[in-house]
């Protein structure tokens, strides 16, 4: 969940909405990779997750958290009286409904700068989380906590949303409160390359989603899925999650991006400071001030990139395309989610073999494999295959790509090696979740608190 956007001035047309998107191309030597990853903070004595604000005294907490990531030169972002992130050099670190911790990296050159970027978060948590108390740890779902343990951080747009969610899907609170992801950003070029890389992306997601599952548990038990939070998503809120199967017709483009988000309902406009709700209406609707409550409000960029920050498909388009389909995990596949997509992205030949892999699937068949894949992963069948052999030809083609950029560094080390925890995931033919689900079993005797002690990034 993104911080408040700037954008520039109102909006004259439905024209600049499409300029928006499309002012995100740009020359392939101002390619940029940005990485983001969210993960749960708890207390070492409790178990239980960090609340903004410590009910007792010395107890670790989130504001405390921030606070204590500012001795590392990170800015105060606030809402109201309370700071709600913390922004440097591009990159940003903010706060998920639940408390979720998210690093947002800034744009970089090369996956060797954004792992440096993750290794340096990584060490600065470490620090402030062994002063105050604190553990964290990297899954894609809560596996021991309830949606009542679950704390609400104190911004505008939560109450909003938590509101809403239930009214259009089963899981939306789940969704809020008890996820975490790993996610990449990357730069397109004109609006063909956008096409192509969009539809690759969509169309291989659910094989991500195989290589990174890692949330088998629920309040304390295996939930049946290898990776429920992809399972969360299938009931979220149609109107702005899923597949987008529009993206493989004739003729998209930036136009009909920008005419699908018109029309995806809103949650809130931001002004001064405060979010009005106006939750279930279209962008559409606030564009032609058909929204009472806003109804004198201009509509400007700004809100049309708050607006696209609130539309949830497994891919999504902003002024670059966002990959979301892997649970959150391990520090090392971190480092290896936006390797694996600029392997895929940035260099043409392994774009093209991307293409041809997923050219011919169908709609159901690639319905079918987001559907599948949650419970089955790489055993997902996909024509007299599995999804474990599509997952290795997705990272052929990517390690291919990474070899033709050659970006070494400083000791002559391609971003290749980024690939090397996925390449063992599919050496042993097994998900992270399922390795996770025989230690419940063999190791840990059915006693999850276990996993919070021995997958602790501390």
């Amino acid at each position: 969940m993104s911080i408040p956007q700037t954008a520039g001035g109102p909006i004259g047309a439905r024209d600049d909405l499409v300029a928006y998107l499309a002012a995100g191309t740009k020359p392939r030597e101002q390619w940029r990779i940005g990485t983001e990853h969210e993960k749960f903070v708890y207390s070492l004595n409790s178990l239980k997750p960090l609340p903004y604000e410590a009910a007792n005294a010395g107890d670790p907490c989130i504001r405390i958290l921030l606070t204590e990531m500012e001795k590392f030169g990170w800015e105060p972002i606030r809402e109201g009286a309370n700071v709600i992130g913390l922004t440097q050099n591009g990159a940003s670190l903010s706060l998920e409904p639940g408390g979720q911790f998210e690093l947002s990296g800034a744009p970089l050159k090369s996956v060797h700068e954004t792992c440096r970027e993750v290794t340096a978060h990584r060490d600065q948590l470490r620090q402030v989380c062994a002063a105050i108390g604190a553990g964290s740890i990297g899954v894609g779902f809560t596996p021991t906590w309830t949606l009542d343990d679950m704390p609400l951080m104190p911004k505008g747009r939560y109450g909003i949303m938590m509101a809403y969610m239930p009214k259009v899907g089963g899981y939306g609170l789940d969704m809020m409160f008890r996820t975490c992801t790993v996610q990449a950003n990357l730069d397109f070029g004109p609006e063909a390359d956008m096409v192509k890389k969009f539809r690759v992306a969509l169309a291989l997601q659910p094989i991500a989603t195989a290589l990174f599952a890692n949330s088998p548990f629920r309040e304390g038990r295996p939930n049946g899925f290898l990776s429920y939070r992809s399972q969360i998503w299938t009931d979220v809120d149609h109107a702005r999650a899923g597949m987008l199967p529009f993206v493989f017709e004739d003729g998209f483009g930036f136009e009909r991006y920008a005419d699908y988000a018109l029309d995806v309902p809103m949650y809130f406009v931001y002004r001064d400071g405060k979010y009005v709700d106006v939750s279930g209406r279209s962008f559409r609707d606030f564009l032609d001030r058909r929204i009472p409550e806003v109804k004198d409000i201009t509509p400007m960029m700004s809100d049309w990139a708050d607006h696209l920050t609130t539309i949830f498909p497994e891919a999504r388009l902003k002024t670059f395309i966002e990959v979301r389909g892997a649970d959150g995990g391990s520090w090392q596949s971190i480092c290896g989610l936006p390797a694996l997509w600029a392997g895929l992205f940035y260099d043409r030949t392994a774009l093209d073999a991307a293409w041809d892999l997923v050219k011919d699937w169908t709609q159901e068949e690639r319905a079918a494999l987001r559907a599948a894949v949650p419970e089955l992963a790489f055993n997902t069948p996909f024509r007299g295959t599995t999804v474990l052999e599509l997952a290795r030809q997705m990272l052929e083609i990517a390690a291919d790509g990474l070899r033709s950029r050659a970006v070494l560094d400083p000791s002559g080390s391609s971003e290749e090696g980024f690939l090397q925890p996925l390449r063992e995931t599919l050496d042993r033919g097994r998900t992270h979740a399922e390795e996770l689900l025989t230690r419940y079993r063999e190791d840990w005797r059915g006693d999850l608190t276990k996993l919070l002690d021995v997958y602790n990034f501390l």
